[in-house]
């Protein structure tokens, strides 16, 4: 009994001390992790900061200060970190080689949260799908169709192309093409088109519309027809002012001719 009593107070004299001082790291390491957490919190949200990145922010700098209190308890217990610090990193790599799809996204995610090329909301083309953005989180963008399908597209396709954001300005230009026929007015047809615009409120006035004359095609001369809208405007104009055009110029009896070919025989 006296040689067990010996070796524990051997003990509790040896490591008690470092046992109290790892408790105290740890409590400490969390309290600071929780404070420094809390003011990135307070801090970029004040800045107006997208949640999304609010939250990764705040939970990296956590754990990361966690991670150091980790090291210091193992340090103050004598244990060689450095080793440990080396196979962390050796094992991190590998599974960073093994997930280097997922962490292309992550990283693309990334970014498209800080330079914010669409919002949620906005109709974008991006990495050849169109739609609504209803999502944007870490690893993919969530696009809803038209027609009401549910798309999600991996951020790493995105960031590394092309992106379209169809929504992200007040206005837009309706392009259309008018074919007439090669004998009829152009200065009559183009009184005709000036008058359907005129008569549609949703037409802005500025930028004013643009008619002109833009090819002498096989079967008819092309006018573009150029009239600018609010955003939110631009399919029911596209859609009526299109409609409204070919009533007029029927009314008008000019010519929307169809695709043909004159044939000349000649007699030897």
């Amino acid at each position: 009994m006296e040689g067990i009593t010996d070796r524990l107070v051997d003990f509790a004299t040896g490591y008690g001390l470092q046992v109290i001082g790892a408790i105290l790291i740890l409590i400490i390491g969390r309290i600071v992790a929780s404070g420094v957490r809390r003011l990135l919190r307070k801090g970029l949200t004040a800045r107006g900061t997208d949640p999304a990145i609010v939250g990764f922010t705040s939970g990296i700098a956590y754990y990361l200060v966690l991670v150091f209190s980790v090291i210091a308890i193992l340090s103050n217990f004598g244990i060689e970190t450095a080793s440990l610090v080396a196979v962390l990193g050796a094992a991190g790599f590998a599974i960073g080689f093994a997930l280097q799809g997922s962490l292309s996204n992550f990283a693309a995610g990334i970014m498209l949260l800080v330079f914010r090329p669409y919002r949620i909301g906005d109709y974008v083309d991006i990495a050849g799908t169109a739609g609504t953005v209803k999502e944007m989180a870490i690893f993919t963008t969530t696009l809803m169709t038209p027609d009401n399908v549910k798309i999600m597209v991996p951020n790493g396709k995105i960031f590394g192309d092309t992106i379209k954001n169809v929504t992200a300005e007040d206005t837009r230009r309706v392009d259309m093409v008018v074919g007439i026929g090669y004998g009829s007015s152009i200065e009559k047809a183009v009184g005709a088109i000036q008058s359907v615009l005129q008569a549609d409120e949703r037409v802005l006035k500025e930028p004013a519309p643009q008619i002109a004359v833009a090819e002498l095609a096989d079967s008819s001369v092309n006018l573009v027809v150029r009239p600018w809208v609010k955003t939110s405007d631009y399919w029911g104009v596209k859609f009526d002012v299109t409609r409204r055009i070919k009533e007029t110029l029927d009314q008008q009896d000019i010519e929307i001719p169809f695709p043909q070919v004159t044939v000349h025989q000649v007699k030897s």
